[in-house]
């Protein structure tokens, strides 16, 4: 039986990684490299969710964190994260008109993006993630949840793509 036809409720959940994400931070654009690994390997069989923590002292993280909720609205956004993490330095020079060309590269309604900007349309969806985020003792950025553990990028990296794969090898099994 193949998922379509198999009822929501008795289809097997796949383990999920919360990444809290500044998307001005270099440490969450060099983890970048961490998560495409990590898609590589898993595929589907691990979900991994982009959640909003911008940090004070990035000024243009607030509202890219809203223009990647936009360009998810459009259906690109992990290529428009991506993108902005890319430019972590431009994005500290150009702000929100950076914000606005990567949607337009990557052909997205970049007139849109700005009116959301501008209503704040997606403000809740970063607060609500942001106070997720401090409830759970998320201090800095990249920082990881997987099966109930948290995992500090922002100090250091090493050993974090290890031990991400341990924990979902090991909630894997489990599924059986």
């Amino acid at each position: 039986m193949n998922d379509a036809t198999t009822p929501a409720a008795a289809r097997p959940v796949r383990p999920v990684l919360d990444v809290w994400c500044d998307l001005q931070c270099p440490d969450c654009h060099t983890a970048q490299e961490d998560l495409r690994a990590l898609r590589e390997r898993y595929g589907d069989r691990l979900e991994i969710r982009l959640r909003h923590f911008p940090l004070p002292k990035n000024k243009h993280a607030y509202a890219a964190a809203q223009a990647a909720e936009e360009a998810a609205e459009q259906g690109r956004g992990r290529p428009y994260a991506e993108a902005v993490l890319a430019r972590t330095e431009e994005l500290g020079r150009r702000g929100e008109q950076l914000l606005l060309d990567i949607a337009g590269e990557l052909g997205l309604d970049a007139e849109e993006l700005d009116t959301a900007l501008i209503d704040g349309r997606h403000l809740l969806v970063v607060d609500a993630d942001q106070a997720e985020g401090k409830a759970i003792g998320v201090t800095g950025t990249p920082t990881y949840v997987i099966g109930g553990e948290r995992l500090d990028g922002g100090r250091s990296q090493e050993g974090l793509r290890a031990r991400i794969e341990e924990i979902a090898d090991r909630l894997l099994a489990e599924q059986g």
